[in-house]
């Protein structure tokens, strides 16, 4: 009885009446939570509030028609006692994407149709980030130039510019006067039909094919000088010159043992050939370890350039008439001239003041012509005046032999400074800076050496390519650390990438001779490609847009030249062989349209010619597409950083044909 009696106790009393009303409570909720019906409010109580928060139902502020509500009911109930009408079949899913909601890879996705309309249009499009905009470019494939632009030099053959001319006395025709923007090339300039393969140097130095410079005008001129020749489909240069008709060779020996301190390949490394010909005084020397930049006007001998370039020597268009030369001050060791049609004392000898500009301290001036030798009146005058105004540049007549006549140029400003008051020329005033070239006028006056001997005191080569020179403290940087250390990080950063160039990309293998670096920087790739000993020459342009660091180019025993990329390039179509840029065009397209700078590296670059980009992965998209438009095989490579780096290469080869 004690067992019955506890049910009795409170307990066991508060225990079922608590279970009661639980089991009561889920019964009605089941029932009034049934989905036929609709819910319009949920109360619920906070229990720290006193007042009571209302949660609004989804279905709120909607009306329902109750009725339609219980027929549609009754309506399922009768469908339920009768047969269910087939279900259609979901339809298919497409999946589109590579990867699912989740981000995991699928096993199956759409690939799309093919549409045969993107190839026939030949078209590209690529994409660009404007702000938070996205934007679409697209690149139409180039058309080809007529025939008649074979040649064609934008800057050099601007004929409606020409016109407009207000004097050409001076030569102003055969200098710069570049297209309007709107007015540039837009076209692919082509090769000469049947155009081949270049004949390698060393070879070339002697042949090249005919039909890849197809102008027999300059060999009929000037056969009689053992300048040029054809034969058969070969164009054949016997080393000849109008004043050294039995060869260079013998002429460059002649110069040795004039003046032995010359000391080609040694003391001497660049030099300059003004009115070059066919420019086998550079090619020549070039086997003495000197490189000479071979110039000459675009005149009446307009393709004696071409046919220097195709050899694979190095070369410019280039005219001594109103403006300064795009090189730097105290450039060469040597400067020639063998009948070279320049006028030196007309103005004041204005001519020969940027030669002694451009000649180095205690560099040498050699002229082979007709007054050094002859005794006729008119050459006679015309030598006494050139005596009289070397006397003035305070220049030194080392020796006078036969046909040529070769003077030095002082250390220092030693000699200006002592001649007598109101000695003319006058030096140029101490702010004039002497590296100032980009479209600057020719400047009456002498050009004053620097105080402590920064252009003079350069080593010898082969020493001098791995030297920092004095003159690369004048440079102007925006920079904190010593700037040998920046010279020498940037020598071993360009030695290490032309290494793993030769090594992986098979550089060794490639016929390169003339080659171009469009943002030399201080030279550290022409540097290493010569520490690779690719037999190649390397033109250093230093864009206007960086510091102008031709100068410590030059003291390194290197070519180079002052450039704006905005404008084409002074130099005849299919010149080059590699065309090299680093950095360039995410610098450049802040103020130059990199599609004009592409097609003009199409017009340079010789079919069968390689391009390497290495820039951020910014512009990489927009420039392959480009290469793409222009015609080019192009891909895109990781850097030795890896994919997650942001600098990426482009290579491009142009078709032969």
């Amino acid at each position: 009885m004690k067992g019955f009696s506890s049910l009795k106790a409170p307990i066991f009393i508060k225990t079922f009446g608590f279970a009661f009303v639980a089991i009561a409570f889920f019964y009605l909720g089941k029932h009034w939570s049934d989905d036929t019906y609709q819910q319009l409010l949920f109360f619920t109580s906070n229990s720290k509030a006193p007042s009571f928060s209302i949660s609004i139902s989804p279905n709120f502020n909607k009306t329902f028609d109750l009725k339609s509500l219980i027929n549609d009911t009754k309506e399922v109930e009768t469908v339920a006692d009768n047969t269910l009408p087939a279900i259609p079949p979901a339809p298919a899913v497409l999946k589109l994407g590579v990867v699912d909601e989740n981000g995991v890879m699928r096993d199956e996705f759409e690939v799309g149709e093919f549409d045969p309309d993107v190839v026939e249009k030949q078209s590209n499009e690529t994409s660009m980030v404007d702000g938070d905009e996205v934007v679409s470019v697209r690149v139409l494939k180039f058309e080809t130039c007529p025939v008649s632009m074979r040649d064609y030099i934008p800057c050099l053959d601007n004929a409606e510019a020409i016109k407009g001319l207000k004097s050409t006395e001076k030569g102003e025709r055969f200098e710069r006067h570049c297209p309007e923007k709107d007015k540039g090339l837009n076209c692919l300039v082509p090769a000469p039909k049947g155009y081949k393969s270049p004949i390698p140097w060393p070879t070339s130095r002697d042949e090249v094919w005919y039909s890849n410079v197809p102008h027999a005008q300059l060999a009929e001129y000037k056969g009689g000088q053992n300048w040029i020749v054809v034969d058969k489909d070969k164009f054949k240069f016997p080393g000849g010159g109008t004043q050294f008709i039995h060869g260079a060779d013998q002429y460059l020996d002649q110069i040795s043992q004039m003046v032995p301190e010359i000391a080609f390949g040694n003391h001497t490394r660049v030099a300059l050939d003004v009115g070059c010909g066919v420019a086998s005084f550079g090619a020549y020397l070039y086997s003495r370890n000197v490189l000479t930049m071979s110039v000459a006007p675009k005149d009446v001998h307009e393709n004696q350039i071409q046919f220097a370039l195709e050899r694979g020597v190095p070369a410019m268009v280039a005219a001594f008439a109103t403006r300064r030369l795009l090189y730097p001050s105290q450039a060469f060791e040597l400067i020639h001239c063998s009948r070279c049609r320049v006028n030196w004392t007309r103005d004041d000898g204005i001519l020969l003041l940027e030669v002694n500009r451009l000649l180095r301290a205690g560099g040498y001036f050699a002229w082979a012509a007709q007054p050094v030798y002859k005794h006729e009146p008119l050459l006679e005058e015309q030598w006494e005046e050139m005596i009289n105004l070397t006397t003035r540049l305070c220049w030194n007549l080392v020796k006078k032999e036969g046909y040529i006549a070769i003077w030095q140029k002082p250390l220092n400003n030693s000699c200006y400074l002592n001649r007598e008051l109101g000695t003319l020329p006058p030096l140029c005033d101490e702010k004039d800076d002497p590296d100032d070239v980009w479209y600057v006028d020719l400047k009456p006056c002498i050009s004053r050496l620097p105080e402590d001997g920064s252009g003079s005191n350069i080593t010898n080569w082969p020493e001098r390519l791995n030297n920092p020179p004095q003159r690369l403290q004048s440079i102007n940087l925006d920079a904190y650390v010593s700037r040998n250390d920046l010279f020498k990080a940037e020598s071993k950063y360009w030695k290490e990438i032309i290494d793993s160039y030769v090594r992986s990309l098979r550089w060794g293998t490639f016929k390169l001779r003339n080659v171009m670096d469009m943002r030399a920087g201080y030279g550290g790739f022409a540097a290493a490609l010569i520490g690779n000993q690719l037999d190649c020459w390397v033109m250093n342009v230093v864009p206007v847009s960086g510091p102008n660091t031709l100068p410590v180019i030059y003291d390194r025993g290197l070519l180079g030249v002052m450039h704006d990329w905005c404008e084409p390039f002074d130099t005849y179509p299919r010149t080059y062989d590699l065309l090299h840029a680093a950095g360039l065009f995410s610098i450049e397209q802040k103020r130059c349209n990199i599609t004009s700078i592409m097609v003009e590296m199409d017009r340079i670059l010789r079919p069968g010619g390689r391009v390497y980009i290495r820039d951020s992965v910014s512009v990489m998209d927009e420039l392959k597409e480009i290469g793409k438009a222009i015609g080019w095989r192009v891909a895109v490579r990781d850097t030795a950083q890896g994919p997650h780096a942001s600098y990426r290469v482009l290579t491009c080869d142009k078709k032969l044909h």
